[in-house]
Order: structure tokens, then sequence, then C-alpha cells
């Protein structure tokens, strides 16, 4: 719906948007160049201002003062009226006053397109239309991003038409947004739906009757600074029951031109100051800065046009094969996978089925929809888990929906899953599916099945097995694709544990340099957040080793936390590497653990090296959000990981309680235990809405759950309720 609507909007008010966005591009340079030429009035009165007019142009009725500081002034030479800048430094003229062809014809073109009120109504039109398609393109770019936390994280994947639009779109929101708004509000002030300005002052019954006072002198004139002048009418030449007239940002009032005195007074009210700051906001007059950026906002708009006609063209094309691929098919695999290598074993799985004569189509486990599979008469489902037995971020919501789907006769489902056996909750995603397929009565091609760590060993006895169901000949033989990876440098090393013989290393990691071309289009190496993970191949090996990353991109480097283990390829070669050393690496996002983004308190945990990313959460809290540390080590003067950092990070705010297990201490401690004798606060911290991360072994982690287990116990709370509010995350090994 969002997308349709998004589309839709965009192709029909394109050309519309389109030449508004260009005449309001060109508009916001005449403010900018008004206020490079006005010329400064600072500490000057309305009263020295008025008598240096006057004494140069004695004709003069009235000056008014413009946002940007450019002064007019309006008086007859003969019998033609002449408006003039003025320098404030000596009334003299410093300029024509009159509005250029070229402004007024712009203006005429963005206000109305020269069709007067009704010309105004299709502007309003595409204003509404820009602020739709800014807030739709912006659940659509969050949607894919894998949520709003995710919202400024270059894209990935789809064409680069795509993910310029993306980039380009993001960058333009808040100036296309602020200028809809202020669009629409004029508009609507200018047709009589917003409440009226303050009413001008009663005209006085009586003035004092006399002339000729000497303009600097009059004190009302005098108490008004240059600086807050709208305008300043001078009474008519001879006429003694005339008055000035002024108008500030404080409001209007009559002077008596015979001794100076305020005679009457009317305070601007809301509307008036809030139609001057839209006015402001909109057309940049008072803060050139603002109108300038706004019209580089609305220089987007072209430039996503055709973006977005590129990427609607590519896409539908792309669908309509899909869509066809997938009709002629009659074997349909959908993957659903976190970090995209379940794709690789449904490539192999294809070109074996499609060499053994079948016809075959690959898709999303999320596209999954029985009833357009015309020629289908079977669904191989293949499906990763994600951290403690969850669905992958790009699968989410399939189970409730493959649980609302009626069983389509003919159709048999076989389900695969992926994951690693040594967790708990092994392929918990993929036997849930295979429960509910059970649940519906869905028939199956062969019994569910799994592979262990990616294995093309278990991959190929798998596809034995299908071949023997199927019929057909099939060899499984799947190689799989090194991901890309980026070469980053050792720039420093800090070392811990020796003495115990628990050898760690807290090493950070030089960043590739990206181009703005690369930023742009979201090439290069990928942005990450502290909690993302970083997959290494250690030499020697094909299979990578992932590492929690202990900072984020913006920091300017990536850290982690690495312990030697016995006959650890990985970690032997990385606690042994010497600054300057390069290793090749790649980013896994990590999404489901991280702080959520608000301000409930947030109970860090953690032991050993699982301190990595807790510290790059709290070295991220620029908020000050609540954040309280629980983590476990061996010895406080051996591996006390982040100890000055730590310390820092309290003093600042950034973490609100730091408390230390050491289990080789005089008094040892695990982290249970020091989570136990802080029960009462804990209950606090998770009545009031927490959430907790857990970093570190798996032993670790299930103690730490069997002592929250006890303390929620109190409150009516549980692990699974916790995990299922998204409130509970753990991230061991």
């Amino acid at each position: 719906m969002i997308r349709s609507l998004h589309r839709w909007f965009g192709l029909v008010a394109a050309l519309l948007l389109i030449l508004l966005a260009l005449s309001g591009t060109a508009l916001s340079l005449f403010p900018a160049t008004d206020a490079l030429k006005a010329p400064s009035a600072a500490s000057l009165s309305v009263a020295e201002l008025a008598a240096r007019v006057k004494a140069a142009e004695p004709s003069v009725e009235q000056i008014r003062r413009a946002p940007s500081g450019l002064i007019t002034a309006f008086y007859f030479k003969g019998d033609a009226p002449v408006s003039a800048i003025v320098d404030p430094a000596t009334g003299k003229v410093a300029g024509n006053g009159d509005q250029s062809a070229l402004q007024r014809f712009l203006t005429n073109l963005h206000r109305s397109l020269f069709l007067d009120d009704t010309g105004r109504i299709i502007a309003a039109a595409g204003a509404l239309s820009m602020l739709l398609l800014a807030i739709t393109g912006l659940f659509l770019i969050a949607r894919r991003a894998g949520g709003f936390r995710q919202l400024l994280k270059p894209m990935r994947g789809g064409s680069s038409a795509t993910r310029l639009h993306a980039t380009v779109s993001r960058l333009a929101f808040p100036g296309l947004v602020l200028s809809s708004l202020t669009a629409l509000w004029m508009t609507a002030s200018t047709f009589g739906y917003l409440p009226d300005g303050a009413a001008s002052p009663e005209f006085p019954a009586s003035v004092s009757g006399a002339t000729g006072i000497d303009l600097a002198t009059l004190p009302a004139l005098k108490a008004i600074p240059v600086d807050s002048l709208q305008s300043l009418s001078f009474p008519a030449e001879g006429d003694a029951t005339d008055v000035f007239t002024v108008k500030t940002d404080q409001g209007e009032g009559y002077i008596d031109q015979g001794n100076g005195a305020l005679i009457g007074w009317s305070d601007a009210n809301f509307a008036d100051k809030a139609n001057r700051l839209v006015i402001a906001l909109h057309t940049g007059r008072g803060m050139a800065w603002l109108g300038l950026l706004l019209g580089v906002s609305a220089l987007a708009v072209p430039f996503l046009g055709v973006t977005g006609l590129m990427g609607y063209a590519q896409g539908r094309r792309g669908r309509g094969a899909r869509s066809k691929a997938a009709n002629k098919a009659s074997t349909i695999i959908l993957v659903g996978s976190e970090g995209g290598t379940t794709w690789g074993f449904a490539e192999t799985l294809r070109a074996a089925l499609e060499a053994a004569g079948e016809t075959a189509h690959v898709g999303a486990v999320s596209g999954f929809s029985p009833e357009t599979y015309a020629k289908a008469n079977r669904v191989i489902l293949m499906a990763s888990t994600y951290g403690d037995g969850e669905a992958p971020a790009p699968a989410a919501g399939f189970l409730a929906r493959f649980a609302a789907m009626p069983v389509k006769h003919g159709l048999k489902l076989a389900i695969l899953g992926f994951g690693d056996r040594s967790f708990a909750h092994y392929c918990g995603f993929a036997k849930d599916i295979a429960a509910v397929a059970q649940q519906r009565g869905w028939p199956l091609v062969l019994p569910f099945d799994t592979i262990d760590r990616q294995s093309p060993q278990d991959f190929a006895r798998w596809g034995r097995e299908l071949s023997a169901a199927l019929g057909l000949a099939l060899e499984l033989n799947h190689v799989q694709s090194p991901p890309k990876t980026f070469g980053l440098t050792l720039t420093s090393r800090r070392d811990y544990g020796a003495s115990l013989q628990a050898n760690t290393a807290i090493l950070r990691l030089q960043l590739p340099e990206r181009s703005l071309w690369q930023r742009l289009t979201g090439a290069g190496f990928p942005a990450f957040e502290a909690g993302d993970l970083i997959g290494i191949i250690p030499e020697g090996s094909e299979l990578p080793r992932y590492y929690s990353l202990a900072s984020g991109s913006r920091d300017g480097f990536a850290e982690i936390c690495v312990r030697k283990h016995p006959g650890g390829l990985c970690s032997g070669q990385l606690t042994s590497l010497e600054p300057g050393a390069e290793i090749r690496a790649f980013i896994r996002k990590n999404p489901h653990f991280r702080p959520q983004a608000n301000r409930r308190p947030v109970i860090l945990i953690g032991a050993g090296t699982g301190i990595g990313p807790l510290a790059g959460f709290a070295r991220a809290n620029d908020c000050h959000q609540p954040m309280y540390l629980y983590f476990g080590t061996r010895h406080p003067s051996v591996d006390a990981l982040y100890a000055e950092e730590l310390a820092g990070w309290q003093a600042e705010g950034r973490l609100s309680g730091v408390q230390t297990a050491f289990s080789r201490a005089t008094n040892p401690a695990y982290v249970q235990d020091i989570l136990k004798a802080d029960a009462a606060r804990l209950s606090r911290l998770l009545a009031a809405g927490g959430q907790v991360l857990v970093c570190g072994g798996r032993e670790m982690a299930a103690g730490v759950a069997q002592v929250l287990t006890d303390v929620l116990a109190a409150s009516g709370l549980t692990i699974a309720g916790l995990k299922a509010e998204g409130r509970y995350a753990e991230d061991v090994y």
C-alpha cells in the first residue's frame, strides 16, 4: 500500500514537482544576494534612520525593512513613484528597490503558475504530494533497511539508481518536508483558513496638532531599533491631523508627529508571529543560509524523479521476469537468510535441478505465494536461524502468514534448516516452520532436515535424499562463494592475561578509505555499529570466524576483543598480529543485538571478551541513556579489559553504573554473583521497561538467564516474555 501510494504520487505529480522545485531553487538565491547587499544598521534607531532618509529625500512616504536587512524608501520624483534601496548610514539612495523582472516571473510561477487562485491551489496540491512522497519514502527506506534505527545506514542491494535515490532522498528529506509544510501553511493563510493576525489599533481621536519636530528626537521612534522595524509610514505633508504609522516585529502603532508620543498600539499575536516565521522558513528571508539549504534540497527533486523512474522501470522488468519464472517453474526454492550465505546453496540446488531437466525459480521466503505457482508441484523452503532460534530479519512475520495460509492441493513442501549445532536452539526458525507445516497438513517431499555450519557435505547428503524422493539424478556439489573482503590495517593493540595463560588483545583496525561515489551508492566497506560482526577468514581456511565489534564506523576504526584459544586458527593469527599488518575482513549486520532507541534503561552483562560490544554501546551512548554494566573477568590487575575507558565513560554519564566480578581475585566471584547481589536494582530496572543484552560464553549466558529468571519471578516477568518484546538479546559463543 505504501509503496503504491509513493509510486503513483511520484508518477502523477512529477512534472509539477520538478517545476516548483526548480523555481524554488532559483528563488532561494535572492535572499542570499539581498543579505550580501544589505548595509549594516547595527545600533541605529528608527528615529535616526527616518531623519536621514527624510533629509536625503524630502518626499519620502514610507520606509520598509526587509528580513534580509535591506531598507527601501518609497517617494515621488516629480509625478513618478520611486522605490530605492537606501544606505542607513546616510539615508541616501544606494540602488534600485524595484523587484527584478526575473524575480517577479519566478515568484508568480512558483506561487501560482500564473493562474492566480487556481494556480495557488495546484501549487498547494504539489506541496501536499511532496509531503506524502517524503513520508512514504521514509517508511519504505526504513522497511528496507530493517527499521527506523537503521535509517541512516547505507543502502545495500538493488540497482545503483535505487541506492542513489534512497541516499539522496534521506539527505533532502528535512528540507523537502519543511518546504512542503510551510507552503501548505502559507496557502491556508492566503485563503483565510488560519486565524487572522492582530487588528490594527484604533486611529487616535485627537493628536497634538503640532508639526515640524526634528525626527531624530521623536521619543517613540528613538525607542525602536532598526533591526526590529518592518515599516514606517510618514504623515501626509502639511496634514497636522495625520500620524506616523510604525510596524515592528512586536506589533503596530501610531506616533504623534508633533511630540513623538506613542498614541495607539496593538501587540502582534500568535498568528502574526507564526506567519512571519513560516514565511522566513519557506523563503529564507532573514535566514539566507536556510534558504540556500532549502534550495539545494529542492534541487534534489528532479534527480529523485529521474532515479525513481529508472528504479521503477528496472523493478517492473525484474518483477515481471520473476513472476514469469515462478509461473513456469516446477520447483520453487525460497530462502530466508540473515547473512545471505543460504542463497548460494539455493542457487546450487537450482542449477542441479535445471541440469536434471526441471525448471526452478529462486526467491525470498517473504514472497511465498502458493496461488501464483501455476505449474509448481513442490516448494523447498531453505531457512537459516538468527540468534536464539529466531527468524532472520528478511523473514520476519513469515511464520504468522504461513500459519494462516490455506494448503494448496497438489503442492508439496520440503523444509531445510541452516544453523550451528553448538547453539541450544539449533535451526529453531526452520523447526517452527516444519511444525506449522505439519499442523496445517502440508504434504512433504521428504522429512525436515538441517545443515550444520553451512556444511557442503551435509548439503550433498540431503541432495541425495531429495534425488531419491524426486526420482532425479541430482548432485549438490556446493562450493561456497567467498564474501567480498576489504583490507584493514592494525594500528594498535593492548594485551592482557598473559600471566594467566589467557592471552587476550584489544585490536584496533584502520578502516579503508571510501570515495564520495562509494558513500553515495553504498559501495566500499560498509557502515557498521557496535554489536555488528566482523567476519575474518584466517589463512588456511575458507570459513570465516566472526567477532563482535566494539566500535561503530563513526568512531573511525574497527575494534575487536580477541582471546587466543588453544589450537584456534583465527584467534592465534589475530593475537600474533603486529601494528602495520593487514587482515581481510567483511561486515555482517547484527541488528537484533543493540540497545533500543529510547530512554529506558539498558542492562549490559558480559564476561571475558564479551565486553567488546558492550564497551562499544557505552562508547556510542552520547544521549546518556541509562546504561548499567555487569562484567566478569579473571583478575583486576591482569585482564580488566577497558578498565580506564569504563571509568571515563561512567564519569561522562555514558554508563550509569559499573560492577565487576573477578574469578581469581582474593574474593572470587562471577558475573552471576554480582547480579544476585544487585537483584533489587535489576528488578526495578526491568520493571521500568529495561532491556538486557548479554555477551560471552554459552555457560555464562545460561547462568545469567537462571539468575534473571529468579529476579523476574517476583514481578511476573519471564525471559521468554522479554525476548518476545525485544528486551532480551544474547550474543554468545
